[in-house]
């Protein structure tokens, strides 16, 4: 499959079951990226340390406003600082989006596909909370 750049493709185009992975990712776990481009309609790729977050979230949110989207699913190489950022885009998103697309978030550790829960996510975002966790 095709994996095109997120922020090079115009919002009307995006649609269907969408994956979004770290522009690593194919070439890092290709078994991985494999595994999950099977059940998506595109693949793009999106490097958050070359694009500012910030810019991804507005990019996401114009495509969320389309109302093409069926199902939105991240990947991500695991403790990557730029990669991590990813899968707190929908957070940002879900603030001020009325509707609701299923969506699910993915890293690769140590070999091994994992499917990453939205308690981890709202975890990992709170510093003071994981530090009394430790």
């Amino acid at each position: 499959m095709k994996i095109q750049h997120l922020m090079e493709t115009n919002v009307y185009a995006i649609k269907g079951r969408v994956l979004i992975v770290g522009a690593c990712f194919p070439q890092v776990f290709p078994e991985a990226f494999t595994l999950l481009s099977n059940s998506a309609d595109q693949v793009y790729s999106l490097c958050l340390e070359t694009t500012h977050i910030n810019m991804a979230i507005t990019k996401l949110s114009a495509v969320f406003g389309t109302g093409q989207l069926k199902k939105l699913t991240f990947a991500s190489v695991d403790r990557s600082p730029h990669c991590t950022q990813m899968h707190y885009i929908m957070h940002e998103i879900e603030r001020t989006m009325k509707e609701h697309v299923p969506v699910e978030n993915y890293v690769v550790a140590e070999g091994e596909l994992i499917t990453v829960p939205e308690s981890a996510i709202d975890l990992s975002k709170s510093l003071g909370k994981l530090s009394k966790m430790v």
